[in-house]
């Protein structure tokens, strides 16, 4: 059995930590050999729920976690962590728009940054589940310059989960049969959800366009119900995606953790070198593969006018949030 791992996971009292942590606690993302340390964090007034979190831990008799660091203090949560679940962050409520969230939570990643930067491991892999997720973790990165900004990413794998599940309900195959969903940009209504370049291996491999014979739904209906999907929930349930960000979270760090299949394709936000035409230095979510705990972004994907037009809209609200949140760490 080897060493045990130190995950923090932040925001730790909260929503979608209550589902990650048994995700996490269970080998479902670092593995079923993998034994762990969880390090709690949250702010002073949770400390009260947190308990009650730790204590259900517990009570989960869950043979892989060796110990549970509950804390309010970044120098304990952070120490020595060599995973980062980034999740406590200002939640957008009904009618919130995501500008709103960015001044109040670009301070709190920056501060976490800082606290990587003085506490982490310098191999630690940091996911930003937080919103707005992009352009907190290229915050978070920027001031945490002694890791590398490849260990940062943001979260658009709940995006690709939504749309890999809209290709399956209409074609009334498995979800797990839907594979290489794109989702291009922001985690916000300006992404792409792109199922050109999806397969659908049902009695054979087949393009999902060709399965799906609806033009005209894929570039309407398709992208527009996976880009309004957060706010429908939070309609429906009053509250922000919880159990669905969960797992979401724990499928990123485990492609990370273990690498991705041959042949698949994952979508992740991660610091842009250019590709495809994006913006260069902001967090852009791309099709990657990854193999030992490196990403590489997917080349040569043919896009079309429709595509293109999508992705010059996602980067320029990138650019706009990172001007945004310079100046907001700047004042």
């Amino acid at each position: 059995m080897p060493e045990p791992i130190r995950v923090v996971i932040t925001g730790a009292a909260g929503q979608i930590a209550y589902s990650l942590i048994y995700l996490i606690g269970n080998g479902d993302v670092f593995g079923k050999d993998q034994p762990l340390i969880l390090s709690l964090l949250d702010i002073p007034p949770m400390m009260d729920v947190l308990n009650g979190v730790v204590m259900e831990i517990y009570d989960c008799a869950l043979p892989l976690v060796r110990e549970v660091i509950p804390t309010a203090d970044p120098a304990v949560a952070f120490k020595d962590v060599e995973a980062a679940f980034l999740v406590g962050a200002m939640p957008r409520k009904q009618g919130m728009e995501r500008k709103d969230l960015l001044s109040a939570n670009v301070k709190i990643f920056k501060a976490q940054g800082e606290a990587l930067d003085k506490f982490a491991k310098k191999t630690v892999q940091v996911l930003v589940v937080g919103n707005p997720a992009n352009t907190n973790a290229l915050i978070c990165s920027k001031y945490a310059p002694s890791i590398p900004r490849e260990n940062f990413s943001a979260m658009t794998r709940l995006d690709q989960n939504r749309a890999q599940s809209q290709i399956a309900v209409r074609l009334n195959v498995p979800v797990d049969k839907v594979k290489n969903v794109i989702i291009w940009g922001n985690h916000s209504s300006t992404q792409f959800p792109d199922a050109r370049h999806a397969i659908v291996e049902s009695g054979g491999t087949v393009s999902a366009e060709s399965a799906i014979k609806d033009n005209t739904w894929l570039t309407t209906e398709f992208v527009k119900t996976v880009q309004t999907r957060g706010a429908a929930v939070i309609a429906a349930r009053k509250m922000s995606s919880a159990m669905s960000a969960a797992k979401a979270a724990g499928d990123h760090m485990r492609d990370i953790w273990l690498g991705t299949p041959s042949g698949q394709h994952v979508s992740m936000g991660v610091i842009s070198d250019g590709s495809y035409g994006a913006p260069k230095d902001v967090i852009f979510s791309f099709p990657v593969t990854i193999q030992n705990r490196k990403w590489t972004i997917v080349k040569d994907l043919p896009i079309n006018d429709f595509a293109r037009n999508m992705l010059d809209a996602t980067g320029k609200e990138l650019e706009e949030e990172r001007q945004e949140a310079l100046a907001v760490c700047e004042n």
